[in-house]
């Protein structure tokens, strides 16, 4: 996992890269609020961040609020780091679209524990959107076997999308996960087989 790090502070982007490394994650290092967007919302861009509220360019809050307007259903972990304690101003953050905040100075325990809730928060957020995809699939298959299935009316084949006429059993097992297994019932038992002894 890697974890963008946008600090204009020089002391501090150098003490904020030593933690997160230290936690054994991967760092990317931007210095201004420009770079910090680019580098989120460019191909492969890292799924948390931590972010300096005020910053060169643009603030924390400004690059917090521009990545959650322009991917709403996207959702990396975002961290604001601030001197600031006043309620106002963390409302505004999360107002904004921060997830979290970690106050300066901060203690290495405290961030590795924010960035541990964060990367939790991803996973089960990855692991949700694999549920869905599943689902969406099911769905789909389920809906193979609705509306109108032409059957002749004589030989009880079905006929195919693709106008060719199938054996039932072949046209449900392609079109489901059903499998078939072939019985007699006492009717046809009756019917086709003898079964009284001379």
């Amino acid at each position: 996992m890697r974890v963008l790090i946008a600090e204009d502070d020089l002391t501090s982007r150098k003490v904020l890269k030593t933690v997160v490394e230290r936690l054994g994650y991967g760092v990317v290092l931007t210095g201004d609020g420009n770079e910090a967007l680019e580098a989120m919302l460019g191909p492969n861009g890292p799924r948390i961040a931590l972010l300096d509220w005020e910053m060169p360019g643009l603030s924390g809050v400004e690059v917090c609020r521009t990545i959650r307007e322009k991917d709403p259903e996207d959702r990396p972990y975002l961290i604001m780091v601030t001197g600031k304690a006043d309620a106002r101003d963390l409302v505004a953050g999360f107002e904004a679209g921060a997830d979290d905040y970690v106050t300066k100075p901060f203690a290495g325990s405290e961030l590795k524990a924010r960035l541990g809730a964060g990367i939790q928060i991803l996973e089960l957020q990855a692991r949700l959107e694999e549920k869905i995809a599943e689902l969406k699939e099911a769905l789909d298959r389920v809906r193979t076997l609705e509306g109108i299935v032409p059957i002749c009316m004589h030989c009880k084949r079905v006929r195919d999308t693709d106008n060719y006429w199938q054996q039932v059993e072949v046209y449900v097992s392609s079109h489901s996960k059903a499998q078939f297994s072939h019985g007699l019932c006492e009717e046809c038992m009756t019917e086709h087989y003898d079964l009284e002894e001379g």
